[in-house]
């Protein structure tokens, strides 16, 4: 298949350090590729690819400083994209909606002759700068019904509030090949990894590890340009971090993150909003470190309760559980990635969009994409979490949790 992918042009693909999007987009391509197809990436330049590489920038907009406000540039990247596409023979394209720039998607795809699909990488509103909201995506709604849509969780696309196009689901996967856990064994710490936010809870993760009386590593970037950020880390992280108990080592590339949660005994991650997905998870569980997360976003769909990590619902139950760490199986919960969360079983799934996508443009008949809400009760209630054991809780999908329950 002949396929095209437009990527936001902020960060560079792979990304050095943070960028959640990017990776999946990366990943994404390179399995597409050695799958057999003919990919096209449009990204700017310093871009590393195994795909034919178009580009009208020679660096990605943060690189050069560009702060996150300034649309001029990357209007001019998706423009540019289109009106290549529209030259040459595609039978796909997958665009990625991820910050508030990419909604230009929208008018410049919505009446676009070649089959096209986009992933919705982050939350509504999209129209917001730092603190300030505006209604600018209600405008955008004359045209995203058009758009034919990819949620990557069912709690991202129940957290939708307008009527999209939603053609199916796809969680995010890793090429399980890169992820080995270390051979060094685990250390006596747990980590904290991510963007120094308030909705990512960094400040809970150090109450934890206080109350629990255990160490936490501390990874991950600033976003400067970002005022919030910036002060949200020197009031409520740094003042708190003390070398010891609680250490920050700054951000880590992808070789740094592998051997950092491979050794850690668990991951702490205490979200403050509805995550749509929450890559770290992932990449932590394929190392085999397990995951204790609130209860919110993505999360029950990926974390399996009492079987790959705990799903709670506050700090209190947090730190009651971190003594229990021991109880998970760590090669069983990389198993559990690899056979839910690999790339290739995202590949596999976005292939069969594809293929839907392109015979509903055809004309053709196909199966509509069923309505589906989270089941409330794949969480765990908020009466037994400490309560007593309970048998494990699946969220989407449940095959190993099968397996592992035949081997009890």
């Amino acid at each position: 298949m002949k396929i095209a992918h437009i990527a936001p042009p902020w960060i560079a693909i792979p990304p050095k350090n943070y960028g959640g999007t990017e990776i999946v987009v990366y990943n994404l391509v390179e399995e597409q590729v050695a799958q057999g197809h003919d990919v096209t990436l449009f990204a700017p330049a310093d871009a590393k690819t195994s795909a034919k590489l178009v580009s009208f920038f020679e660096k990605s907009l943060q690189g050069e400083g560009i702060p996150w406000s300034a649309h001029l540039k990357p209007y001019y990247h998706l423009y540019k994209s289109i009106e290549y596409i529209k030259e040459h023979d595609f039978d796909i394209i997958h665009t990625h909606l991820s910050s508030s720039s990419d909604m230009y998607i929208f008018p410049l795809t919505a009446h676009l002759a070649t089959p096209h699909v986009t992933t919705l990488h982050s939350r509504f509103p999209f129209d917001r700068v730092q603190s300030w909201l505006g209604t600018a995506d209600a405008n955008y709604m004359e045209w995203a019904p058009y758009v034919p849509m990819i949620a990557i969780s069912e709690s991202a696309r129940s957290e939708v509030p307008y009527p999209l196009n939603f053609v199916g689901v796809v969680h995010h996967g890793l090429p399980m090949e890169q992820f080995v856990p270390s051979k060094r064994g685990v250390s006596d710490y747990f980590v904290w990894l991510g963007r120094f936010v308030s909705d990512k809870g960094t400040h809970h993760a150090i109450r934890v590890a206080k109350e629990a009386g255990v160490k936490l590593v501390l990874a991950g970037t600033i976003d400067r340009h970002q005022p919030d950020a910036v002060n949200y880390f020197h009031t409520m992280v740094k003042p708190l971090v003390d070398d010891d108990q609680i250490k920050y080592i700054g951000p880590v590339n992808m070789k740094g993150k592998i051997r950092l949660l491979s050794r850690a005994r668990g991951f702490l991650n205490p979200i403050e909003w509805e995550e749509p997905f929450g890559m770290v998870m992932i990449e932590a569980m394929a190392l085999g470190c397990p995951v204790i997360s609130f209860a919110r976003g993505a999360a029950p769909e990926i974390i399996v309760h009492r079987k790959t990590g705990f799903l709670v619902h506050n700090v209190e139950e947090m730190v009651r559980f971190v003594p229990r760490i021991g109880e998970i199986d760590r090669g069983l919960t990389r198993q559990y990635v690899e056979r839910n969360f690999s790339v290739c079983v995202m590949a596999e799934k976005c292939m069969k969009i594809y293929k839907r996508v392109i015979a509903a443009a055809k004309g053709e008949t196909v199966r509509k994409f069923p309505t589906r809400t989270l089941d409330e009760t794949l969480l765990t209630p908020r009466s037994s979490v400490i309560k007593k054991v309970v048998p494990a809780q699946v969220g989407q999908p449940v095959q190993i949790v099968v397996e592992a329950e035949k081997k009890n």
